[in-house]
């Protein structure tokens, strides 16, 4: 399935329907009096957030949402029905706003939370509202209003604890599969995670969290470059970030350095992001080139508090104590 995680939709509620001119016709009544009923009320369109929902692709496809208008007044002082609602589901992560001014309609992070993305309109009052000791016969009444319309756009944003962030081929992927029963494409090339992946870590007796692989940062990325600011959008719900640091790297300029320049990306993006709680996660220790490095670049992070574990991902060195260490750390966050 292709993961799309933003669309642009048209939503137009139901008008509402017009109030009713009616007077009251019956036998050995006469001069009834006025008995238009009120027009109904015009359907809401409703976005619903659903866990069975992953993508926004069905809407890149489906972009005019139009919700019935409601029923209009009649005779005998009866209300006309009202407009059916629309109600369209979204993947839980997803945040609606109003393309024209900007404004955050709704966050639905939850199962089963809505958003009225557009409010049906109110039905007309019919005649007998109008009358009155001098206008008995008042041969008016009110038109529905018409409900709201608006251009939406939907951006998802993943629901996971823990973001795992770095360069390409930083071994991302690599991690995900080995700690979780996500398996994500892995090929030596850049670039291969084109779509977040998500993976559950299960720890403990009946413990667990959810690690969100990010497809690789470059140098840049908040401008757009490489895939840019497509998926760092993915990693501003977690509470923790995995930073993957690949010393064979042959661009690379010493772990600290590309710290620093991924986490540059990160605060450019968002200042929040910035100061997001990390561990760093010096991967591919088991190359021999690789292991004879580890202790100076170690001592850098360490000088500066920063936690800093090795990990080999083939040969599952470190894997268990980085997971304790995540799972320790995402507890404190939540207070826990």
């Amino acid at each position: 399935m292709k993961f799309v995680d933003e669309a642009k939709i048209y939503v137009k509620a139901g008008d509402g329907g017009r109030g009713c001119v009616s007077f009251r016709r019956e036998k050995y009544v006469p001069r009834g009096g006025p008995d238009g009923g009120d027009g109904g009320k015009g359907g809401d369109v409703i976005l619903r957030a659903s866990k069975d929902r992953h993508t926004l692709l069905d809407l890149k496809f489906n972009q005019h949402w139009r919700a019935e208008r409601g029923g209009h007044g009649s005779g005998n002082n009866r209300t006309g029905k009202n407009g059916a609602d629309v109600e369209i589901l979204v993947p839980m992560g997803t945040v609606v706003r109003d393309l024209e001014s900007g404004e955050i309609l709704g966050d639905l992070t939850e199962e089963g939370q809505v958003c009225v993305a557009a409010k049906g309109g109110i039905g007309g009052k019919g005649n007998t509202h109008f009358k009155s000791a001098v206008n008995q016969a008042p041969r008016f009444a009110q038109d529905g209003m018409p409900g709201e319309e608006r251009t939406i756009t939907l951006e998802l944003k993943l629901i996971a604890d823990v973001g795992i962030i770095g360069f390409p081929n930083a071994g991302k992927s690599t991690l995900v599969s080995a700690v979780s029963a996500a398996r994500p494409k892995i090929a030596d090339y850049p670039f291969t995670t084109l779509k977040p992946n998500l993976g559950v870590v299960q720890y403990g007796d009946l413990e667990s969290f959810v690690v969100a692989d990010i497809p690789g940062l470059i140098e840049g990325a908040h401008h757009g470059a490489g895939l840019g600011t497509q998926f760092l959008r993915h990693v501003e719900r977690t509470l923790l970030l995995l930073h993957l640091i690949d010393l064979s790297r042959v661009e690379s300029k010493g772990a600290w350095n590309d710290f620093e320049i991924i986490n540059k990306e990160l605060s450019s993006f968002s200042s929040a992001l910035g100061e997001r709680d990390q561990i760093v996660v010096l991967t591919k220790t088991d190359l021999p080139h690789v292991s004879r490095m580890v202790e100076k670049e170690i001592k850098s992070f360490r000088e500066r508090d920063i936690p800093v574990l090795t990990v080999s991902a083939v040969t599952g060195e470190g894997l268990k104590e980085l997971m304790l260490l995540a799972a320790r750390m995402l507890k404190e966050r939540k207070g826990l």
